[in-house]
């Protein structure tokens, strides 16, 4: 059971993704991965499902080995997008494994999308803004304005002071960083209501990037959701360091769905 690199184009827009596992299994297993990464992140826990399903692992447009969009998509763009290529596979119970900027999209491909997707596994999601401490926005107002008060003076170098202002994830995006921002303001839960398959969201308990109150709140709105919080983990070490824990849920929610089958 190789590992196979393929393509999908739909009207120029060419994405990459690679393929292994058993075309015959009960199940497939679609792998989305977070803003910056590609399709490696999510390979070592994909590893462990490649004698027990088909594993499709996407390099979303812009990421890795795919192009970027033409335009500025959001995440209903890449939803879309994602649905017309699931389109051309065959019939089978299939479930959205997604980590972050990934699980955005997942929420909008089912939302948009249900007869395609069977449940989410949702690591680490994003989708909702973050509520801060006081002292927190307190900061994030102060940041803000001192970047607008700069911009407004008729020297200095405006690109520089975007990059010394910009997250990380600004600061490192480059050509995607109209995406990113049309990303990151989006707010997704009218879109989470809409949910109507089994997800279950996974998160570390010492996460920054998607703290676990973002999970609690996306397990309010969606109708079949399940909460699991690792103790200890971050955003990245679910992937990684504590990827075992992280399959051994995954494993547990695809046998709870097999039982509801």
């Amino acid at each position: 059971m190789s590992t196979e690199t393929r393509q999908y184009e739909q009207d120029g827009q060419v994405m990459s993704y690679q393929c292994f596992g058993d075309a015959e299994a009960p199940f497939q297993l679609v792998w989305a991965h977070g803003w910056g990464q590609d399709c490696t992140a999510l390979q070592p826990i994909a590893e462990s499902w490649r004698l027990s399903g088909q594993n499709l692992l996407i390099d979303f447009p812009g990421f890795g080995a795919s192009p970027r969009p033409a335009k500025d998509w959001g995440t209903a763009d890449y939803a879309d997008y994602c649905a017309a290529f699931l389109n051309t596979l065959p019939p089978a119970r299939r479930l959205w494994v997604g980590h972050s900027f990934g699980c955005r999209v997942g929420l909008q491909l089912a939302a948009r999308h249900p007869t395609l997707v069977n449940g989410l596994c949702l690591i680490a999601a994003a989708g909702l803004p973050r509520r801060r401490s006081l002292a927190s926005r307190l900061k994030v107002k102060s940041k803000v304005a001192l970047y607008k008060s700069l911009r407004a003076l008729p020297v200095g170098d405006k690109d520089r002071l975007r990059e010394r202002f910009g997250s990380a994830d600004y600061q490192a995006a480059g050509e995607m960083r109209g995406i990113l921002n049309k990303v990151v303001n989006e707010d997704l839960s009218d879109v989470a209501r809409e949910i109507k398959c089994q997800v279950k969201l996974i998160y570390g308990s010492a996460d920054e990037e998607t703290p676990p109150e973002i999970g609690h709140r996306l397990a309010q709105l969606i109708p079949a959701a399940e909460f699991v919080k690792l103790d200890g983990l971050d955003h990245y070490s679910v992937l990684d360091g504590g990827r075992h824990q992280t399959a051994f849920q995954l494993k547990r929610f695809v046998e709870a769905m097999e039982d509801e089958a």
